[in-house]
């Protein structure tokens, strides 16, 4: 049985915002969600545009430009509560650089962005190996192809 989720979806000022809640349907993100959470959680998912990103990386990680996902984490027991942050217009132009559908790689970005939350890492060569496994494993389970 898939662990519980109470999830905020969350769209900030972006371009083209029917594009991005298109491939962002809400059930959709929660079994993305659930299918890497490994217990229950709480997770607000928020779509921003390269300003907000930018500042949020910069603020945070003290590197000056947007990202695809930041994971901001607080807790990883008893429940999962994290607010992971997508930047539109970067995860547009991985998918389209990648090949991917925007669905198909939101939906890892989201997977990827939830192991962060409970304490996946992929600093070292090792931990990386072992997070995209996990990472290809779930997105398989989810019916897309291996993201990498």
């Amino acid at each position: 049985m898939l662990p519980e989720l109470t999830l905020s979806l969350q769209f900030g000022k972006i371009a083209n915002p029917e594009l991005h809640r298109a491939a962002l349907a809400r059930h959709k993100v929660k079994r993305w969600i659930r299918n890497a959470l490994e217990v229950d959680g709480e997770i607000t998912v928020r779509i921003v545009d390269a300003e907000e990103g930018q500042t949020l990386n910069r603020d945070y990680r003290q590197k000056d430009y947007a990202t695809n996902v930041l994971t901001f984490d607080y807790t990883q027991e008893p429940v999962v509560t994290a607010d992971l942050v997508l930047c539109a217009p970067v995860i547009a132009q991985e998918a389209k650089e990648q090949k991917k559908t925007l669905e198909a790689h939101y939906a890892h970005m989201i997977v990827h962005g939830t192991l962060h939350a409970q304490g996946w890492d992929h600093e070292l060569d090792e931990d990386a190996e072992v997070m995209e496994l996990r990472e290809s494993d779930i997105m398989a389970r989810l019916g897309f192809n291996n993201p990498y």
